[in-house]
């Protein structure tokens, strides 16, 4: 547990963050090599079922989001209170969960599709084709979620460099074989779905055998640790508040992708493109958000405020570097990145029209990707499903009033506005979080 007492430092927290900067920068690279390689095909369906087929798959695997999130909080706070035994039943706990969710939604996903496409208003062509997508990718949704665990699980004990090898391996091997299948065999839309499902499950072989240092310690099979009934009444608070707050980000982001499916074809599929962007940019982001994570989780199981301060603001300084890069790299390369993603004339002009508000993006997502990260590490879940859901409300808001006016700029001003409630009202409840560190 020596690494939990070790000082606050820059060189710290980047050695943190840089290794989750790298690893899911592969992320937003494979969704928009997804986004290429249909879009060689010239034709806006292909590009537009991708993203309606990812998007909901994305939806209902990230409801279990909080298996990442609150694996993280839980098992950095035990890290940092020197509860080996509990960092151990806590990835085991993760594992069950994961595993039991995504045999849930195979089971499912018959219901679970024709419930999705019934608030789709995409054409009859983009929603055979999506449909195609998502019944190869269901295939893999135990090994994507346990994969939220691990992940959730590697990073609260700071070893990101593992995290990096993982991503790596599974989104490097899903672009090799989105090359493979759809530009060399012909495949199309299906064989990006082939690519992801073989990455997926190779992926969670290799996170078992990154997390092996545990099994060979006794401790992972301590039953009645793993099913203690207090920690795991816990546990289920810390999730079921995440899951809540998650269900209400993916309304935002779900909403966002299929109203714009109300301006046709041309319009989903520019703001899909667009949308790579600020994938990029979130995922970049989350190397510094998971840095503040692991550590103020783990200042907060210390009972140390100060730390968690100075976890928080050196955290803070290099995500703001970051964003302030990735809003000048989109104002000066975004139109080349546009007609790299995607060949169809149309789509290329659609999507220039609304690169401005990818600029801003970076800059009025700041507060609030950071403090998802300070309130993770917390576990102050509460607070995080409250401001969501004022967060919405405001969305929901501005959609209302701003769509009708301005159209497809409008549901992009909306997005806009949901980034800046999220970080106003989680930074209003940022001082009782630290006040509650010292207690």
């Amino acid at each position: 547990m020596a690494e939990a007492t070790q000082p606050i430092t820059h060189k710290r927290v980047f050695k943190i963050a840089a290794p989750i900067v790298l690893s899911n920068a592969t992320v937003p690279i494979l969704g928009a090599v997804d986004t290429g390689v249909v879009g060689q095909i010239g034709e806006a369906a292909p590009i537009a079922a991708v993203a309606v087929g990812a998007t909901m798959l994305t939806a209902i695997y990230w409801m279990f989001g909080f298996l990442r999130m609150g694996t993280s909080g839980l098992t950095s706070q035990a890290f940092g209170a020197g509860r080996s035994g509990e960092v151990s039943a806590l990835l085991m706990r993760a594992l069950m969960i994961g595993f039991t969710a995504g045999v849930s939604i195979i089971l499912l996903q018959l219901p679970i599709f024709a419930g999705a496409f019934v608030v789709s208003p995409a054409s009859a062509e983009v929603e055979e084709l999506a449909r195609e997508y998502m019944a190869i990718r269901v295939w893999s949704a135990p090994a994507l979620i346990g994969l939220y665990g691990i992940t959730g699980w590697l990073i609260a004990l700071e070893r990101t460099k593992s995290v990096l090898v993982l991503q790596v391996w599974m989104n490097g091997l899903n672009i090799v074989l989105d090359l493979w299948f759809v530009l060399g065999l012909g495949w199309g839309v299906a064989g990006v779905a082939q690519a992801t499902f073989i990455a997926e499950w190779t992926g969670l072989a290799l996170g078992l055998w990154l997390c092996r240092d545990v099994f060979s310690n006794p401790a992972w099979r301590d039953w009645s640790r793993v099913f203690d009934p207090v920690q795991l009444r816990h546990m289920s608070v810390v999730n079921i508040d995440i899951l809540l707050r998650s269900l209400m980000l993916q309304i935002m982001f779900v909403s966002f992708l299929l109203l714009g499916g109300v301006y046709g074809d041309v319009a989903l599929a520019a703001n899909q493109v667009l949308l790579q962007f600020l994938h990029i940019t979130a995922y970049a982001m989350d190397g510094f958000a998971f840095a503040v994570e692991a550590l103020v989780g783990q200042a907060v199981g210390a009972r140390n405020q100060a730390r968690l301060r100075r976890s928080v603001i050196i955290s803070s300084q290099w995500g703001l570097i970051a964003n302030i890069l990735f809003a000048l790299a989109f104002a000066l390369c975004g139109g080349m990145l546009i007609d790299l993603m995607a060949k169809a004339p149309e789509v290329q002009t659609e999507a220039r029209l609304y690169l401005p508000y990818m600029v801003l993006a970076p800059l009025l997502g700041l507060g609030a990707w950071m403090l998802d990260g300070i309130f993770i590490g917390a576990t102050r879940t509460r607070d995080m499903r409250n401001m969501m859901a004022l967060s919405l409300l405001v969305y929901l808001v501005s959609l209302a009033s701003l769509m009708p006016i301005f159209g497809n700029h409008g549901l992009w001003i909306a997005l806009l506005i949901s980034f800046v409630a999220r970080g106003v009202t989680l930074g209003l409840r940022y001082p009782a979080l630290e006040a509650s560190a010292a207690k």
